[in-house]
C-alpha cells in the first residue's frame, strides 16, 4: 500500500487541490516508464516522509505576526469554484516572499503573504502559511494550529505547491553527493559543455560547477549504421590486443585500443536506426566501477551512454546493476530521464535528476514533519512542474522542477488576461484576444512570457551552467527585482544583477540590508510603508523604514561624484527608470525578435513588485493595455489553483514526414512514408499517458489528449514542436503546413527542395483545470472616494496624490493618474495619463498613453541635450538591446551551421560617420574590427566620381587589408539608416560563411600563402541597390575565382539575405528609438555612451600607471619564431596611451598575417576585460589609444598576402602581448584549432577549445574558448549522426594547464576517425612555444596533432596539415593548456 500514490481521496475531483509554488527553489521526483529502476526513489522518498512524520516540529520562541490576509467571496462568474467543507491552498514560494492562495470551506477565497526566509520565526514558510490561514478562518478546532504543533490535516482536501527547492540547490550547488557514469573517453564531456564561456569578458572564465562529485568511465560504445560502408559482423574481442602495439612515447593521450569500426552486433534502436554495438559493456566492470562510487559514499547517480536515446540497452544495464546492489537511493538513466538526441544536454539533465530529486525528498521530510498522520492518506499533494502542468508528488523529479514556482504565474495569467472581449460597438461581436506578456517581478528576479492561446514550450535551456533537456515553459529570466541591489559604476546607474535576497533584504526591512529597488519605492512614497504589512524588526511588528532607506541614499549621493546636485528623490527616481528599462529588455527579444509587434499585445502584470512598475514599463514598450489581476501580488499561487494535470510522454524517432516535389515547390502529397509509425507510435504514447492519469483517479473522458511531432527540414538542427492540427487531420500530411507556416514566421523563409524529418513523437495528456468565465462588461460608475492622499514621485517631481483601497473599488469604478491604489499584498502604481477600469469580477483594466504620437521626432541639429547618468544608463541598455535583437534575427533566419549554430557572428551600430557605438559581445575578434570597414565604405562611396550612398543601398565587403576586414571567410554587410533623405546611422553584421572559394573547402587553408588563395575578395560592391538584391553580381564574386569559387552559393546567399534581415531589424528599432526620444537626443546619447566608454579605460589606465609605473612591455612569439613585441606608454595626467608595436616581426609567407583591423579587435576586447566592469563597449574603448604598426611586418600586412590563420591565431597572441604587458593573468591556449574535414558532398568547419590563463586571485578554467572566439562545438551525438566520422574521444588534458600558486587550465583531447576516406586539415598554433606563465607560473604545455594510423601508431603533423584520412585512421587534438600563475 503505496501512502503516496493512494493518498489522494478526492482524485476524481481535480477542484480539490492544493498549491504551493516556490519560486526559488523546483522539486521534482522524475518517474521511470521503461523499467522499476526508478521506483528506487519513491521507496527513498516513502522511507523519508515516514521517519520523518514521527517527529513533530520544535516550537518556536516567537509569537506568530499578525496574518496578512486578503478575503474575496466567490463568485459563480469569477471562480466557478464549489464549496466541500474543506481548505484548499495553492502556494507560491519565492525568493522573497511566499504567496498562499486558499479556497475556504464556503468557497470564499483568501491570500496571504509571508517572508520566504525567516528563521527567528519558522523553520518552513509554506508549512507556516497554511497554518496561519486554518489558525484564522477554522475556529472549530481549538488549538490544533499552535506553533509548536503538526499542523491539523482533517480540514484540508488540497494541497498544490510550486517549488523553488530544486533550483536554490542547483543555483547554490547544494544538492545530493552525485556520481556520473559514463561512455570511457567522455568522462569531461559535460563539464567542457558546448565549449562556450558565458561573459566573453570575465578573464576568469567562472562558471558553475558541474553536479557530479566523481566520474567513473565504462568499457561501451555503440555507433550508428548510416554512415558506415564496410561489413558489418560480430567480433568477441577487442579489435586491437595490447601486445599488438609498437610502444611509441610520442603517443601521448592515445589510448591502447580502441574497438574497431564496424565489429559486433548489429541492432535496430528504437528510431528505427541501424546501430552497431562495437563494445557492450562488462557486468563485473561495471559493478566494480559502481561500488568505487558506494565506497565514497555516493548514494546518487546519473548514467549518461552515447546514443542511448536510440539504443538503451547499455544504459538499462547499469541501472539493473546499480538497483541490484541495494546501495543507491536514486538512479537516473539519461534515455528515461530525456529521451532526446544532444548527450551533453542529456547528460545535464540526468545529473539534474540524480543531483536534486533527493533534495526535494528531503524537503517534502520537513514539509511533512510540520503535520499530522493525515497529509500522507488524506490529502492530494500535487506538484507543478517547469511545463505548466501537475504531477503527483511520486512522479517530481528534479529536472522537471526548476521552473516550477514561475509556471504557476504563466497559468496564472493565460487563463485570466487571454479573453474574448465585446468590441464596444454594441452589435455583440467579439474580438479576437490580443496576446498577453506575463510579466512577473518578485523580490530577486523578472520572469516574462508570452501567451497567444497556447502555453508555449522549449525544450533545452540553461539555469546556473546546467543545460537541461526537458518541457519547459518558455520563461525569460532578467536578475532584476524589488531586491535588486542598487550602484553607480563609472558614471552609470546600475541595477542587479546582485540581490539582497530575503535575508537579509532591502535596507528598508531593518535587517542591515543591502541598498536596492524596493528601497527606491518606499523613497518615492511609491510604496507606502502604513498601507504595507508590519512584520519587520526584531517582533516583527514593525513598517517598512523609510527614514533608513533615506539614510542609504544619502550616502550613496556622498560616496559618488556623478551623483552630486542630484537629490535623494531624484537618485533613486533614476534607479527605477533604469530598472525598468532592464526589465523592458528581454520583454523586447520575448517578442521582436521573433516578428510580433509588441504594440499589439497586453501586459499583464503580477508578483508582489511588478504593479509598482507595470505602467511605465507599458509605456516604454508602447503597450497600451495592462492587466491586473486581483490576486496579482499572488498569481502564481492563484494560477495554480487553476493548472492542469498533465502526463507528458516523448520517445526519440528518426522518420522522414514529407518528400520535397523535385519538379515544383512543396512536397509530394501521395507520398506519407511515415504514416504508419507515426499513427501508431502517437497512439501507443497517448494510451500510455491517459493511463497513468487514469491511475491518479481521473476519469477517462476527462483527459484531453495533443500530439506532437518534433520535426526539422534535413540539413538543419532547427527542429521545431508542431502540434497535431485536428482540423488538417484528414488531409495530406496534415503536420506540414503547420510546419511550414510556423518555420517562416519564426525563420523569415522557406527551405524548398528539402525534405521533412521527424526527430520526436510527443504526446501531451492533460485533465484541464479551472478557467473563470469572462468577466461581464460594467459600465462606468466614475471615480471612487480616495481613502487618503499621498506625496509620490512621479515623471515631474513631488505630487499630491490620491490613494484608493482595493477592497473599497466596486465593477466600473475609473481611476486616473498619477494614483496609488494599495492592495493587502502588493501596490499598484498608477502613473501619469494612464486610466484604470475595475472590470467586472474586480480586476484592473489600465489603458496607458502613448509617449510620443508616430512621427514625433526632431532634426533640429542645435537642440543642446546635456548629458544625465540616468539616460545615459537607460540608452546603454536600448543600444545594447538593438544590437543584439539584430543578432538573434541574423541567427533565426541564417542557413549556415556556422552562423544558426556555431553562432559565429557579431551586429553593431555606428554613428553616421562610421563611429562604434554598441557591439553585442557575439564574437570578440569582431568587435573593433568592424568600426575599419564602415568607416572604409563611407569614404570609398563618398569619394569624388563614385556614386554616393543613397537610400536603399546596403553595401558589403570582406578584404583584410584594403576595407577592414578580418579574413575573407568573415562578410560584412553595412546598411545606412536614412530618415527624411537623411544618413542618420549604420548598422552592420559580419558572420562567417562557410566556404567562400579558394584552394580548401571551408575555404581555411592551413598551406595559404597569398589572399587569393583564401577566397573570394570583396573591396567595395552594394549588394543591395535601390532596394534590389543583386543576385546576379554578387554571384559573379563569389564563383568566378582564380583558385575556385565557392562550393556552397545558396548557403552564401541565404546567409546574405539573413544579414540583410538583421540590418533591417536594427533599422526599424533604431527608428522606434528616435521616434521615442527625438533624434537631437539619441544623437548625443550615441556620443555620450562613446564618452563614458573612453573615460572608463582613461581611468584604468591611470590606475595601472599609478601602481605599476607609466611604461609597460612584452614580447612573445608565433611558433615559427615571429616576435609580437609591444611598448606601451601612458600618459597618467589624461589616461591617454599608445600602444607600439616597433620590434614586431615582417610580413610572412604563410597566412598568420593579421590586417589591422584585427589588432584593434585583440586590443579592444583585452581593455575592455581588463576595466573589469560593465560598459558600453564601443569606439569610446580606442579613443585613448594612439597606435604605431609597422608597415609590412605581422600585423599591418600588405594588401595580397595570406591573412586566414591570422584571424582565427595572430589574434590570440597579440591578446596574450597585451594581458602579459598589463600583468593581468598568464598566457591562455593563444590558440583557436581550427579543424576542417570533409569530401565532394559535405564540408564541415569546427573550433576546438584549450586552457585558460591562471591569474592573480584564480585557477584556469579547463577545457573553454578563450578570448577571441566563443564559437559552441557540435555536441557528439549530432555529429554523429549528420557526418560519417566517429568522435572517439573528447575530454580534458590532465596536467596540461601549467603550475603555479594558481594553475593554469587543461587544454583538452579530440579524437576523431573517420567513417569513409575523407580530407582532414588542422590550422593551428602553440605547438611549438608554450603559453608562458607568470610571476613565476609554470608555462602550459604546448598542443599536439598526431595522425594515428591502422596499426595504432602516431605520427606528429605538425601545426598546419591538410591530408587524406582513411577508415581505422584517426586524427587527435591535443590543445594547449594554460600558463599558471605565481610561485607555488
Amino acid at each position: 500500500n503505496d501512502p503516496i500514490k493512494n493518498h489522494r481521496p478526492n482524485a476524481n475531483n481535480p477542484i480539490t487541490n492544493f498549491c504551493v509554488n516556490e519560486h526559488s527553489q523546483s522539486i521534482k521526483l522524475h518517474k521511470n516508464h521503461n523499467i522499476p529502476i526508478r521506483r528506487t526513489h519513491p521507496f527513498h522518498l516513502r522511507t523519508l516522509l515516514f521517519l520523518t512524520s514521527l517527529h513533530p516540529i520544535s516550537s518556536f520562541s516567537h509569537p506568530a505576526p499578525p496574518s496578512l490576509l486578503l478575503s474575496m467571496p466567490s463568485s459563480a462568474t469569477t471562480t466557478h469554484r464549489h464549496a466541500d467543507d474543506k481548505f484548499h491552498f495553492s502556494i507560491d514560494r519565492g525568493g522573497t516572499f511566499t504567496d498562499v492562495h486558499c479556497i475556504l470551506p464556503n468557497g470564499d477565497e483568501v491570500a496571504s503573504k509571508l517572508l520566504s526566509v525567516d528563521p527567528s520565526n519558522y523553520d518552513d514558510a509554506p508549512t507556516e502559511g497554511i497554518r496561519r490561514v486554518l489558525r484564522e478562518y477554522d475556529t472549530a478546532t481549538n488549538g490544533s494550529y499552535l506553533r509548536g504543533r503538526p499542523v491539523d490535516t482533517s480540514r484540508i482536501g488540497s494541497i498544490r505547491m510550486g517549488t523553488t527547492v530544486a533550483t536554490n540547490a542547483l543555483l547554490e550547488r547544494e544538492g545530493e553527493r552525485t556520481g556520473l557514469v559514463i561512455t570511457r573517453g567522455f568522462r569531461d564531456l559535460l563539464q567542457i559543455g558546448d565549449q562556450t564561456r558565458s561573459d566573453i569578458f570575465d578573464l576568469t572564465c567562472s562558471c558553475p560547477g558541474v553536479l557530479y562529485e566523481k566520474v567513473v568511465e565504462v568499457e561501451e560504445r555503440v555507433m550508428l549504421e548510416e554512415f558506415y560502408e564496410g561489413d558489418t559482423h560480430h567480433h568477441d574481442g577487442p579489435c586491437f590486443e595490447e601486445a599488438d602495439l609498437p610502444s611509441c612515447s610520442s603517443r601521448g593521450n592515445v589510448t591502447n585500443y580502441w574497438p574497431r569500426v564496424g565489429m559486433g552486433r548489429r541492432c535496430v534502436g528504437r528510431t528505427g536506426e541501424g546501430v552497431i554495438d562495437i563494445s557492450p559493456p562488462d557486468p563485473e566492470n561495471v559493478r566494480a566501477a559502481l561500488q568505487s562510487l558506494v565506497e565514497e559514499g555516493i548514494r546518487s547517480v546519473a548514467v549518461v551512454f552515447l546514443h542511448s536515446y536510440v539504443y538503451p540497452d547499455h544504459e538499462l544495464m547499469v541501472g539493473e546493476i546499480a538497483k541490484s546492489m541495494g546501495c543507491f537511493t536514486e538512479i537516473a538513466l539519461s534515455h528515461q530521464v530525456m529521451g532526446m538526441v544532444k548527450v551533453v544536454p542529456r547528460g545535464h539533465t540526468a545529473c539534474a535528476a540524480a543531483y536534486l530529486t533527493p533534495k526535494i525528498a528531503e524537503y517534502l521530510a520537513g514539509f511533512v514533519k510540520g503535520f499530522d498522520d493525515g497529509l500522507l492518506t488524506n490529502v492530494r499533494l500535487d506538484f507543478m512542474k517547469s511545463d505548466g502542468g501537475l504531477t503527483p508528488v511520486n512522479d517530481f523529479g528534479g529536472h522537471q522542477a526548476i521552473l516550477s514556482g514561475p509556471a504557476g504565474g504563466v497559468v496564472g495569467y493565460a487563463k485570466t488576461s487571454y479573453r474574448e472581449s465585446k468590441d464596444g460597438a454594441g452589435d455583440g461581436s467579439k474580438r479576437q484576444p490580443l496576446p498577453v506578456i506575463g510579466f512577473d517581478m518578485g523580490g530577486t528576479s523578472t520572469d516574462v512570457s508570452r501567451y497567444d492561446g497556447t502555453l508555449e514550450h522549449v525544450f533545452e535551456t540553461t539555469t546556473a551552467g546546467v543545460s537541461i533537456q526537458a518541457p519547459q515553459l518558455d520563461i525569460h529570466t532578467v536578475a532584476a527585482g524589488g531586491g535588486s541591489r542598487l550602484f553607480l559604476q563609472n558614471g552609470l546607474f546600475v541595477v542587479g544583477p546582485e540581490s539582497a535576497k530575503a535575508h537579509p533584504g532591502p535596507v528598508c526591512y531593518r535587517k542591515n540590508g543591502y541598498l536596492a529597488v524596493t528601497d527606491a519605492n518606499v523613497v518615492l512614497g511609491r510604496v507606502i510603508p502604513d498601507h504595507f504589512p508590519h512584520i519587520f524588526g526584531p517582533n516583527e511588528d514593525k513598517p517598512l523604514d523609510l527614514e533608513g532607506a533615506r539614510a542609504a541614499f544619502q550616502a550613496l549621493v556622498d560616496a559618488n561624484p556623478e551623483a552630486n546636485g542630484k537629490s535623494i528623490e531624484e537618485l533613486a527616481y533614476g534607479f527605477i527608470r533604469v530598472a525598468n528599462e532592464a526589465m523592458c529588455r528581454p520583454i523586447r527579444n520575448l517578442t521582436q525578435m521573433r516578428g510580433f509587434d509588441i504594440t499589439k499585445h497586453a501586459l499583464a502584470c503580477f508578483g508582489g513588485a511588478g504593479p509598482q512598475h507595470a505602467c511605465a514599463m507599458a509605456r516604454a514598450l508602447g503597450i497600451s493595455k495592462v492587466y491586473i489581476h486581483r490576486y496579482g501580488g499572488i498569481l502564481s499561487a492563484y494560477g495554480l489553483s487553476m493548472a492542469d494535470a498533465v502526463v507528458e510522454e516523448q520517445e526519440p524517432a528518426k522518420e522522414v514526414y514529407a518528400v520535397a516535389n523535385s519538379r515544383s515547390s512543396g512536397f509530394d502529397e501521395g507520398n506519407d512514408p511515415s504514416k504508419a509509425t507515426r499513427e501508431s507510435r502517437l497512439d501507443f504514447l497517448a494510451e500510455k499517458a491517459q493511463s497513468s492519469l487514469m491511475q491518479q483517479g481521473y476519469p477517462k473522458e476527462s483527459i484531453v489528449v495533443e500530439k506532437y511531432l518534433n520535426m526539422r527540414y534535413d540539413g538543419t538542427d532547427n527542429a521545431i514542436m508542431i502540434k497535431e492540427d485536428n482540423i488538417a487531420n484528414h488531409v495530406p500530411l496534415p503536420f506540414a503546413k503547420t510546419f511550414v507556416e510556423q518555420y517562416y514566421r519564426e525563420f523569415g523563409f522557406e527551405l524548398e527542395g528539402r525534405d521533412i524529418l521527424i526527430d520526436d513523437f510527443r504526446v501531451r495528456a492533460f485533465v484541464p483545470g479551472l478557467t473563470p468565465l469572462p468577466p461581464p462588461i460594467v459600465p462606468s460608475i466614475g471615480t471612487p472616494i480616495p481613502n487618503g492622499r499621498t506625496s509620490a514621485y512621479f515623471e515631474n517631481g513631488w505630487e499630491d496624490v490620491p490613494t484608493f483601497k482595493f477592497e473599497d473599488l466596486m465593477p466600473g469604478h475609473e481611476i486616473k493618474g498619477p494614483a496609488i491604489i494599495v492592495q493587502s499584498i502588493s501596490t499598484i502604481v498608477l502613473e501619469v495619463g494612464c486610466t484604470a477600469m475595475v472590470t467586472g469580477d474586480g480586476d484592473l483594466d489600465i489603458t496607458v498613453e502613448k509617449k510620443l504620437k508616430d512621427g514625433d521626432i526632431s532634426l533640429n541639429e542645435n537642440t543642446e541635450v546635456e548629458e544625465d547618468p540616468v539616460q545615459l544608463s537607460i540608452f546603454a541598455h536600448r543600444f545594447m538591446g538593438i544590437a543584439e535583437q539584430m543578432g538573434r534575427t541574423l541567427a533565426r533566419t541564417a542557413i549556415s551551421v556556422n552562423i544558426k549554430e556555431r553562432l559565429d557572428f557579431s551586429c553593431a551600430l555606428f554613428t553616421n560617420d562610421g563611429g562604434l557605438v554598441a557591439n553585442a559581445p557575439h564574437i570578440p575578434v569582431h568587435l573593433g574590427a568592424m568600426q575599419s570597414a564602415v568607416k572604409f565604405q563611407v569614404e570609398y562611396w563618398n569619394a569624388e566620381g563614385r556614386e554616393g550612398i543613397n537610400e536603399g543601398d546596403v553595401f558589403v565587403s570582406n578584404h583584410p587589408q584594403l576595407a577592414g576586414g578580418s579574413h575573407l571567410p568573415d562578410i560584412t554587410v553595412i546598411t545606412p539608416v536614412f530618415y527624411e533623405g537623411k544618413i542618420l546611422f549604420f548598422v552592420a553584421s559580419r558572420g562567417h560563411h562557410s566556404d567562400i572559394g579558394g584552394i580548401s573547402p571551408g575555404s581555411m587553408p592551413p598551406h595559404s600563402k597569398c589572399l587569393e588563395e583564401e577566397g573570394a575578395r570583396i573591396i567595395a560592391f552594394k549588394l543591395v541597390k535601390d532596394g534590389k538584391f543583386q543576385d546576379e553580381g554578387i554571384t559573379d564574386i563569389l564563383v568566378n575565382q582564380e583558385f575556385g569559387g565557392t562550393r556552397n552559393l545558396k548557403d552564401n546567399l541565404s546567409d546574405l539575405r539573413a544579414q540583410v534581415a538583421a540590418n533591417n531589424s536594427g533599422i526599424r528599432l533604431l527608428h522606434q528609438l528616435v521616434q521615442e526620444n527625438g533624434l537631437d537626443t539619441v544623437e548625443a546619447y550615441m556620443y555620450y555612451i562613446q564618452k563614458n566608454a573612453e573615460m572608463a579605460v582613461r581611468n584604468m589606465l591611470r590606475e595601472f600607471a599609478a601602481e605599476h609605473g607609466t611604461r609597460a612591455h612584452a614580447i612573445d612569439h608565433m611558433d615559427d619564431g615571429t616576435p609580437i613585441e609591444l611598448t606601451i606608454d601612458i600618459d597618467p595626467s589624461t589616461g591617454s596611451a599608445c600602444f607600439d608595436f616597433e620590434g614586431t616581426g615582417p610580413q610572412i609567407v604563410g597566412n598568420l598575417n593579421a590586417p589591422p583591423a584585427v589588432t584593434y579587435s585583440a586590443v579592444i576586447y583585452s581593455l575592455r576585460s581588463l576595466v573589469g566592469q560593465d560598459i558600453p563597449l564601443n569606439q569610446g574603448c580606442l579613443a585613448p589609444i594612439e597606435f604605431k604598426i609597422p608597415r609590412f611586418s605581422l600585423l599591418n600586412p600588405s594588401d595580397d598576402v595570406g591573412v586566414v590563420g591570422g584571424n582565427v591565431l595572430t589574434s590570440q597572441r597579440v591578446v596574450d602581448v597585451v594581458l602579459k604587458a598589463f600583468k593581468a593573468c598568464a598566457a591562455s591556449q593563444g590558440c583557436m584549432n581550427n579543424l576542417t574535414f570533409g569530401d565532394k558532398k559535405f564540408g564541415y568547419y569546427e573550433t576546438i577549445a584549450g586552457g585558460a590563463g591562471a591569474g592573480p586571485t584564480w585557477d584556469g578554467r579547463s577545457g573553454v574558448h578563450t578570448h577571441c572566439t566563443n564559437t559552441r562545438i557540435t555536441d557528439p551525438e549530432i555529429l554523429e549522426r549528420r557526418y560519417p566520422v566517429l568522435l572517439r574521444q573528447f575530454g580534458l588534458r590532465k596536467g596540461s594547464g601549467g603550475n603555479g600558486k594558481h594553475r593554469g587550465g587543461d587544454g583538452v583531447v579530440r579524437e576523431i576517425e573517420p567513417l569513409r576516406p575523407l580530407t582532414m586539415s588542422i590550422l593551428s598554433e602553440r605547438r611549438t612555444l608554450q603559453p608562458y606563465g607568470l610571476e613565476g607560473g609554470e608555462p602550459g604545455k604546448t598542443g599536439k596533432n598526431l595522425l594515428i594510423d591502422k596499426r595504432g601508431i602516431a605520427f606528429n603533423i605538425g601545426a598546419k596539415y591538410s591530408g587524406n584520412f582513411g577508415v581505422g585512421e584517426r586524427l587527435v587534438i591535443e590543445t594547449p593548456g594554460g600558463g599558471g600563475y605565481g610561485m607555488k
